[in-house]
């Protein structure tokens, strides 16, 4: 079964509503005895590419969807809510292998790296890493991603399976520039399998398999291991939901022994994009395309810490000139998030002031499963961004009461040690 999506694309998540009307089932090899839609539509969904777990889905009943270009699981046998409850309690075992994995060499690699980002590269330890952002000289939001400092000799960042052309585009003139200048440093775009097994249990799950002490593998640490006696493989500990997890790069001939080997373990379960979407909003995390995009700067977002210290006072990244006045001076405009109760909040359901002006509107929002509740984030008048401020949300031409309200909505358990 196959169903056609319209969605942003971004973080390694989504926002996710699958249109029923879109459904359709598509049998056999050839085109013949279709209608020239038909035909159409299948030979696009031909040329959609699959991750090296693409039939692995299909055999454990995975619900296929195209997603930035790829044919992605949105849910398995059990339902969105159930996969969502199962991550929160126990763990779940996602397919990431669409976001853009590269490698940067040389030893100007930091150097090439902050001229792109707003993070302090040079101030991580070896084998930390941290959550970064692209940014313009406009100050807007490329694209956001996690660089981690190997100490391997090389830089290991993951991005966006949505912008990445763009991203790869991006890194590749600022090589030739810095190449033409005389500077040493390379990129190397990874074909590598990523898996993430995201939950409480995740540690239990996953020492079984390594030699090595994950309790020493902290929040945002990465190591290069041999999991399950399958070498090479890059565990860092990290995640789009939340809860403890890693992400783990690995050879893509061997990804579906390893999720075998994962899944034989009655804690782990698989889970789709529809329960990664909501996982992440109930975490507070933004998804590139919805939450942010290049018409949204860090500050607007609320992802000044993202910024590092050297990098704000030497004001030496893209869109610096734009963004750093905005920390102090403050902006007109601030990511929120809101809780409400009666039908859903969407994306694009205008936010209102108490007395019924347009201030707003929803970036992402859905059922919360954990808090029972409706959950949104979205963008509002700096004045009515404080936390607790009583708002309302047009749904259907309806006004529902919604509370601004901190994120993350659930509380997070990354690990610190």
């Amino acid at each position: 079964m196959w169903a056609r999506l319209t969605v942003t694309v971004g973080g390694s998540g989504l926002g996710l509503r699958v249109s029923r009307e879109g459904l359709r089932r598509v049998a056999g090899a050839g085109c013949a005895g279709r209608t020239h839609q038909e035909r159409r539509d299948f030979s696009a969904e031909a040329a959609v590419k699959k991750t090296p777990l693409f039939d692995f889905h299909r055999n454990h009943g995975g619900k296929m969807v195209e997603f930035a270009g790829w044919s992605m699981p949105v849910q398995y046998k059990d339902t969105h809510i159930v996969s969502h409850m199962h991550t929160r309690e126990h763990c779940s075992l996602f397919d990431v292998s669409h976001m853009l994995q590269t490698k940067i060499h040389g030893k100007d690699r930091v150097k090439f790296m902050e001229s792109l980002v707003v993070a302090d590269i040079a101030e991580l330890k070896d084998n930390q890493g941290t959550l970064s952002l692209f940014t313009n000289e406009k100050g807007g939001i490329m694209d956001d991603l996690i660089v981690t400092k190997t100490d391997q000799g090389y830089l290991y960042v993951v991005s966006n399976a949505g912008c990445a052309d763009k991203d790869s585009a991006h890194m590749k003139a600022r090589l030739a520039a810095y190449k033409a200048a005389g500077f040493d440093v390379d990129l190397e775009f990874i074909d590598e399998a990523l898996i993430a097994l995201q939950g409480p249990t995740m540690a239990q799950t996953l020492q079984v398999g390594l030699k090595e002490d994950l309790s020493k593998l902290t929040f945002m640490t990465s190591a290069l291991v041999t999991v399950f006696g399958i070498p090479e493989c890059r565990v860092t500990r990290c995640g789009y939901t939340g809860e403890d997890g890693v992400e783990i790069s690995v050879p893509r001939l061997r990804v579906v022994e390893l999720a075998e080997k994962l899944l034989s373990n009655s804690e782990v379960k698989l889970a789709g994009l529809g329960a990664r979407d909501s996982l992440r909003l109930e975490a507070g995390l933004c998804l590139y395309g919805n939450d942010i995009d290049e018409t949204t700067t860090p500050v607007e977002a609320s992802l000044v810490w993202t910024i590092g210290k050297r990098r704000r006072q030497m004001k030496d990244f893209p869109g610096a000139d734009i963004i750093v006045p905005q920390i102090k001076a403050k902006t007109a405009r601030k990511r929120v998030g809101l809780v409400s109760t009666g039908p859903p909040v969407r994306q694009h359901t205008p936010i209102l002031s108490p007395d019924g002006q347009v201030i707003g509107e929803v970036t992402s929002g859905c059922p919360s499963p954990c808090l029972k509740k409706n959950i949104a984030m979205g963008y509002v008048d700096a004045a009515f961004a404080k936390n607790g401020t009583a708002l309302q949300v047009e749904i259907r031409k309806k006004t529902v009461p919604a509370i601004v309200s901190k994120m993350p909505f659930v509380p997070t358990n990354y690990y610190s040690g």
